[in-house]
């Protein structure tokens, strides 16, 4: 967790940002029932984690400029704290989270019919339901509802202005992604040196995902796709049921989380630990690709940039490998390489894997600015029911790394597991 003074900041640059006679409401995420009366494990919501640091469910933030910071919790609740574990109740709000007022949740209502009486526009993430069904309970209670057209005419979304706030990165926001990097990298280190023909795409997850936990991470980012030979061509392949053979290349894409904060890497090798010819073919036609794209990226250049460096790079390389017909710009026309390479390059990282952030202003892709964290993830994938040449088929390869943003140019936070063939055959025997 930050400090608080972190999150007071985040929370006075939002105000700043917001109208007078606003107010935001943010609310945390619920717990999720997994089945009968088993939830699934709580992750909080992005946004109001930014906000708070708060790691309870069931709570709402409600800010505004001029205004004390307000946060409605769950009360203390001894003989439920014995079977669900210890909340922070009300009282210690503002020393534990530095939050002006704190609140038992059961007291929204009343406060909101307040509030909002002399308030003229209202904002919340249009994608929490949580918040939109907060506001409008609160709309349709007893003296506002003469108002209700009105209010309901200037609500606006939060998550734009959320999502300037989140999309450019402070030095301790990068220093956890550089820990997430570290980590996820060890646990694709670790499946590496794992690997053998026979076992299970499961049972290599589970290796990766061991090392996350023992080397500090409380849980993974996203879920851990492993994909041996052709199901490797599923972009998000998560059955994990096959076993893995020796002669095909193995992908996984894993990340863990740190503090919130995501790593996403994806690393492709053979799981008898040599490639083939046709598998090094398209391997390094793959690196190649990375490599230039990371290139371009660079403050003040177009987002879009790397990924066309990317594309074009993948293309030369079908054609000269007689999978797709040249000439090179008629190709890029006619997108020929769509059957292969079927994705965007990378995506802006943060407290989500595909976190906040826009691509386009106004029309016009953005410029890629300092502090901005993306992924560069080339690939190609050719299913055994392709058209490419046999040699080629049942090989979906992809190489993925976090890229901090910097006026020095581009830097790896992902840069310690191997990606070089040579680097990745000599950690596999040992």
């Amino acid at each position: 967790m930050f400090s608080l003074h972190v999150y007071q900041e985040r929370r006075q640059r939002l105000k700043a940002l917001m109208p007078e006679k606003s107010l935001a409401i943010v609310a945390a995420a619920a717990e999720v029932i997994r089945n009968r009366d088993a939830e699934y494990p709580f992750r909080q919501s992005s946004d109001f984690w930014y906000l708070t640091g708060f790691t309870e469910p069931d709570a709402v933030l409600v800010i505004g400029p001029g205004q004390p910071d307000r946060l409605f919790v769950r009360p203390k609740h001894p003989e439920q704290e014995v079977w669900t574990g210890r909340r922070m109740g009300p009282d210690h709000v503002k020393h534990r989270l530095g939050i002006d007022q704190g609140y038992p949740l059961e007291a929204l209502d009343t406060e909101l019919k307040t509030l909002l009486a002399e308030i003229a526009w209202v904002e919340y993430p249009f994608s929490c339901q949580k918040s939109t069904a907060i506001v409008d309970q609160a709309i349709k209670a007893k003296g506002l509802r003469s108002r209700r057209s009105d209010l309901l005419s200037h609500r606006a979304d939060l998550s734009r202005l959320l999502s300037q706030a989140r999309l450019i990165k402070s030095r301790q926001e990068i220093d956890i992604m550089k820990e997430a990097g570290r980590i996820s990298a060890q646990g694709h280190i670790a499946a590496m040196q794992a690997c053998e023909p026979g076992m299970t795409e499961d049972q290599l997850a589970s290796v990766v995902e061991h090392q996350f936990r023992m080397d500090g991470s409380p849980s993974i980012a996203y879920q851990t796709i492993v994909g041996g030979g052709d199901n490797a061509c599923i972009l998000h392949y998560i059955d994990r049921t096959d076993r893995l053979r020796s002669g095909d290349l193995v992908l996984i894409d894993a990340g863990c989380e740190v503090l919130g904060y995501a790593g996403d890497i994806t690393r492709t090798f053979p799981v008898n630990g040599s490639f083939t010819n046709a598998q090094a073919e398209l391997y390094d036609l793959v690196l190649s690709a990375q490599s230039e794209a990371i290139a371009q990226m660079v403050v003040g250049k177009s987002i879009k940039l790397f990924h066309e460096t990317a594309i074009r790079r993948l293309t030369e390389g079908l054609i000269e490998l007689n999978i797709i017909e040249g000439p090179l710009e008629l190709a890029l026309e006619h997108k020929r390489y769509l059957p292969y390479y079927m994705h965007g390059t990378g995506h802006f990282l943060g407290l989500d894997v595909h976190d906040v952030g826009a691509y386009e202003h106004e029309g016009q892709p953005v410029e890629l600015a300092e502090g901005m964290v993306i992924t560069c993830e080339p690939g190609l994938y050719i299913s055994q029911s392709s058209d490419a040449p046999a040699r080629y088929r049942g090989i979906g390869i992809r190489i993925e790394d976090d890229v901090f943003i910097t006026g020095r140019g581009p830097e790896l936070l992902t840069a310690k597991v191997p990606k070089e063939r040579a680097e990745i055959e000599a950690l596999m025997r040992g």
